[in-house]
Formats: C-alpha cells, sequence, structure tokens
C-alpha cells in the first residue's frame, strides 16, 4: 500500500468549500479527514454535520469522521448515515468501546479509533484485533498549529510491533503537526496513512496537485 494522504478539512478554506474539495480531488487525495468537536472532550468545537454532508457530496473518494466528543456511541447511526466510510473515536471518552466498535461495522463503515498522545497502548490493546484503524495522536487534540510532539514516535514505534507481532490488519494513521520530513520518517515506522494540515498542505503558494503529487512520489 502507498502512502494515504488525509487532507484536514478544518484547515480548508470555508469561503469556498466546495472548490477546495474539487482541487483536492483533482490532486488525487486519498481520504477527507473531518474533525468533529464538542467542545467537552476538547476545548473547541470543530466542522459539523454540514460540513460532511456538502463534501460527502461533492466527492466519490472516502471520508472519515474523527469524533472528539463525549460518549461517541451514541452517534455512531447518525455519523454512519451521512456517509461517513471511517469513524474514529477516542476509547476513554466511551462507556462501551467494544460496543461502539460493532455498531460502526454493523453499519458497513470501517471502525477505527484515535489515541491522545497520553494513552497508553496497554489501554487499548484489547481493542486493536476489531478495528481497520489507528489513529495516533501526535499533537493534543482540539486546535490548529501545534507543534509535533516527539515522544509519540516511540509509541509508533511499539504500536508497529505489536500489529506484526500479533499479525493484525489495522492502519496506522498519524494525526498533528505533519511535515513532508516527519511523513518520510514516520514511514520507516510503519505509518500507512498521513493527515495533512496547515504543516504541509494548506495555506501554500504551491499548488494542492503539485504537493500532493510529490509526496506520493516521495520524492
Amino acid at each position: 500500500m502507498g502512502k494515504l494522504l488525509c487532507p484536514s478539512m478544518m484547515c480548508a478554506n470555508f469561503k469556498s468549500l466546495e472548490n477546495e474539495v474539487a482541487a483536492l480531488d483533482a490532486a488525487n487525495v486519498d481520504i477527507y479527514h473531518i474533525d468533529i468537536m464538542d467542545g467537552k472532550f476538547v476545548p473547541n468545537f470543530g466542522m459539523g454535520l454540514q460540513d460532511l454532508e456538502l463534501i460527502r457530496k461533492q466527492t466519490g473518494k472516502m471520508v472519515d469522521v474523527h469524533l472528539m466528543i463525549d460518549s461517541p456511541g451514541d452517534y455512531i447511526d447518525l455519523f454512519s448515515a451521512k456517509g461517513a466510510d471511517i469513524i474514529y473515536f477516542h476509547p476513554e471518552a466511551d462507556k462501551h468501546p467494544a460496543r461502539t466498535i460493532d455498531r460502526i461495522r454493523a453499519h458497513g463503515v470501517k471502525a477505527g479509533i484515535a489515541l491522545n498522545p497520553g494513552t497508553s497502548l496497554a489501554a487499548v490493546d484489547p481493542l486493536l484485533s476489531l478495528v481497520d484503524y489507528v489513529l495516533v495522536m501526535t499533537v493534543n487534540p482540539g486546535s490548529a498549529g501545534q507543534k509535533y510532539l516527539p515522544y509519540v514516535d516511540e509509541k509508533i514505534q511499539a504500536l508497529h510491533a505489536l500489529k506484526r507481532q500479533k499479525g493484525l490488519p489495522f492502519t496506522i494513521v498519524v494525526d498533528g503537526a505533519i511535515s513532508e520530513e516527519k511523513i518520510e520518517e514516520l514511514s520507516e515506522y510503519g505509518v500507512e496513512g498521513f493527515v495533512l494540515g496547515s504543516s504541509t498542505l494548506f495555506g501554500k503558494p504551491e499548488s494542492y496537485k503539485s504537493i500532493i503529487s510529490r509526496l506520493k512520489s516521495g520524492a
């Protein structure tokens, strides 16, 4: 599998979201990443259902939602119905995470768990055989523009080792201050998916197509 490049739509230009999606589609991105926040689990608010609906209508590519909310299991039916292909949630925000994973999969949606920088692998080990994706946060979630937390590298390496040791099929994705240099470095650690924000993709003078082409080629 090549690199999965996933634009973080929270960083896109909201004055022209339709044009943003068209340009990103033309650039051949892989998965649209939509952050949903409730102001409780994290202090800020993110994108909303209308944003998800608009992006879903504009593209045939995969769309994921990252639920940074309390009691995410209560909202699986809603986000599945709105067309999410992957749903990530934080296990510590859910009383019954295994049941929530089952609920996601019952809708034919891929299930993912998201790990905060302070969440240990031991805390989620029982869930790793149940999920399709593991989203490792490399910044503390809830706001853009933070610096990469280098101590998370050790967890990423340990997660990949655990995946190989147990023969588990989940895909490792990273999210937070992901630069071009980090993409190359983390690819060596077994990371396959990269959420791209202002560190790499948005707000640059270069076109989306040029950036994505270079990242996919590894040049």
